[in-house]
């Protein structure tokens, strides 16, 4: 497809349409502005989406954590003998949220780079001028973070390690 606002003499330094261009030049340079930011606004969309997965994989994590700590000291202060059916399900709950981060990091990734991958052949084409930043997901760093800590809290349940234990082992 030819790039039909580069080719007009009445176009600004960056063959964009301006004021003194004929009215088709404008419609298509207005055409590739809205096609341009529509790609900003389907990724924002996206890190919306991620952000709704974080909210509740940080639910389930938190909660699972807190119901395993509750019971572990129930059972460590001799209230309880035997508290594996609700340790356990903490410890499920927390597992359910780090499948469920990781499901949505990697789905994502994979959406993210597709659309980068269109929008790349779009500007090559030139059907859009893809001049504004496309920027690194500050949502996709926070959602691996989070998933770091989650592990991290697995770890501390499963082999009783890490600053939330008491120390004496048992």
């Amino acid at each position: 497809m030819a790039n039909v606002y580069a080719t007009n003499k009445a176009n600004d330094l960056h063959g964009h349409a301006n004021s003194k261009s004929p009215s088709d030049a404008i419609s298509v340079d207005l055409s590739a502005r809205r096609t341009g930011m529509s790609f900003q606004r389907t990724r924002m969309s996206a890190d919306r989406t991620l952000m709704s997965v974080i909210r509740t994989s940080l639910s389930l994590i938190g909660f699972g954590f807190t119901i395993f700590q509750f019971f572990e000291k129930l059972r460590d202060a001799g209230t309880l003998t035997h508290a594996g059916a609700p340790r356990s399900f903490g410890l499920a709950l927390v597992l359910l949220g780090i499948c469920m981060l990781v499901i949505g990091i990697i789905y994502h990734t994979q959406f993210m780079l597709e659309l980068r991958r269109t929008r790349e052949e779009m500007v090559a084409d030139g059907i859009i001028h893809g001049e504004s930043r496309y920027p690194v997901s500050y949502t996709l760093v926070t959602a691996v973070i989070l998933l770091l800590i989650g592990l991290f809290a697995v770890a501390s349940m499963v082999f009783d390690i890490g600053p939330f234990q008491d120390g004496t082992g048992s």
